[in-house]
């Protein structure tokens, strides 16, 4: 199965957070949280392949083993689409997953692997995004805010799947702290 992450520019990422954080201190947070996303997608048995938002993002999945594409500009859904046609090619299901998910666990990514198995699969964050989107073959997306919903009525059927580690994402400078505050998030406090 492929992990199909748009990883946007390091140095551009995380922008709601520019009153808050330095731009090295949100391009380290991405690069930290997509290097532990696709960790975690590799312990699954998964082959991550990043959708490169810039050169920069590439260079760094190329130093990692990681396999990139570029972002074909056009937004998240462009991204996501891209990624889902390369594993197509190889006949491969896929799993588009965000890599802003610190509270993540390979226990909780198994369990959506193994449900993409049986058929799509939909994973909300708490505000009402899409985490996680899997499946197999071709696929339409509407990722932005409310797309959990939307995303339901493009793949009627699909199983939802609610872990703590998939609807904890990092939007913003107080989902950055309640990560911060669970156990789970005290890695975080390393970076900045």
């Amino acid at each position: 199965m492929v992990a199909v992450m748009p990883v946007k520019s390091f140095r551009l990422g995380k922008g709601r957070m520019a009153d808050s954080l330095t731009v090295e201190v949100r391009a380290q947070l991405g690069r930290r949280l997509a290097e532990r996303t696709a960790g975690l997608a590799i312990e699954v048995g998964m082959v991550p392949l990043l959708v490169a938002g810039d050169a920069d993002v590439a260079a760094w999945a190329l130093a990692l083993g990681l396999p990139s594409i570029p972002d074909p500009g056009g937004g998240l859904d462009a991204a996501a689409g891209s990624g889902v046609d390369w594993a197509n090619v190889s006949s491969s299901p896929w799993l588009v997953l965000h890599a802003d998910l610190p509270l993540l666990t390979g226990r909780e990514l198994e369990d959506v692997t193994e449900a993409v198995a049986a058929g799509p699969v939909i994973a909300p964050s708490a505000d009402g995004g899409t985490s996680a989107l899997g499946s197999s073959g071709e696929a339409s997306f509407s990722f932005g805010p409310g797309s959990f919903r939307r995303h339901l009525g493009r793949f009627p059927g699909a199983r939802v799947i609610t872990r703590l580690g998939l609807l904890h994402d990092v939007d913003s400078v107080d989902d950055l702290e309640s990560a911060r505050l669970h156990p789970r998030g005290r890695w975080l406090d390393e970076i900045g």
